[in-house]
């Protein structure tokens, strides 16, 4: 029997393009700056007992 081609066998992951960094108020995007993310929550993130 011959073994199926798994999905990870035929490609690989994309290479990502390269970006310009902007800055968006205080914030740097793109450009190999770290992934931000913006959350609408009006409670303490850090508070995990609540």
């Amino acid at each position: 029997m011959n073994k199926p081609e798994l999905l990870s066998d035929v490609a690989g992951p994309k290479a990502r393009h390269q970006t310009t960094q902007v800055m968006v108020g205080h914030v740097a995007v793109g450009g190999g700056a770290p992934i931000v993310v913006q959350s609408m929550t009006n409670t303490d993130t850090a508070d995990v007992d609540g």
